[in-house]
């Protein structure tokens, strides 16, 4: 990676807007998705079940992956206790499976996204890094995610770009079958 690539984050391009901020901090394009991840602070549930589930390295690596990233308020919304029980080691299968659920194996922008919807006549299907399917859907102008119960989950923050792919901010964990 040559130094251009990081100046952006030591110069005032966050503050003018050049780089998206979620959780207060901003994202740098030229990191990778856990790096930038850890230092939002509306992220910090995710980054520690993607930290219990031992997935930092795999979503470090080259990707390109996107990822719909369940915000804080998304997991306190789960049943009371949801989020300790699966931050226990013996639930790591059962972790691993949901965090993988919320990753698709390709970079996919919202345009891109939204393309797709229409082309397939308003519901795109796609599969994630765990084998199982994501419906893709708008309601207005508003990108839609919907698991394989029909629990939906709006894209809150779209196209935050990282080293290794992108990441869209969502407001509802996704579960997986």
């Amino acid at each position: 990676m040559s130094s251009d690539a990081e100046m952006p984050a030591e110069g005032d391009m966050a503050a003018s807007g050049d780089m998206p901020m979620v959780g207060g901090a901003p994202m740098d394009p030229a990191k990778p998705i856990p790096e930038n991840a850890s230092a939002a602070s509306n992220l910090t549930t995710l980054v520690a079940a993607v930290q219990a589930a031992g997935l930092v390295e795999t979503l470090g690596g080259e990707g390109p992956f996107t990822v719909f990233a369940p915000t804080n308020e998304a997991f306190e919304a789960l049943p009371e206790g949801t989020v300790e029980t699966l931050l226990e080691p013996e639930n790591k299968d059962q972790l691993t499976k949901i965090l993988t659920y919320h990753v698709v194996p390709a970079e996919a922008t919202s345009a891109a996204a939204m393309q797709m919807i229409e082309d397939d006549g308003g519901k795109h299907n796609v599969t994630t890094v765990s084998g199982d399917t994501l419906t893709l859907q708008m309601d207005g102008d508003n990108l839609v995610v919907f698991d394989e119960s029909g629990n939906a989950a709006t894209v809150t923050q779209a196209d935050v770009m990282q080293s290794n792919g992108v990441v869209h901010i969502i407001d509802t964990v996704l579960m997986p079958q």
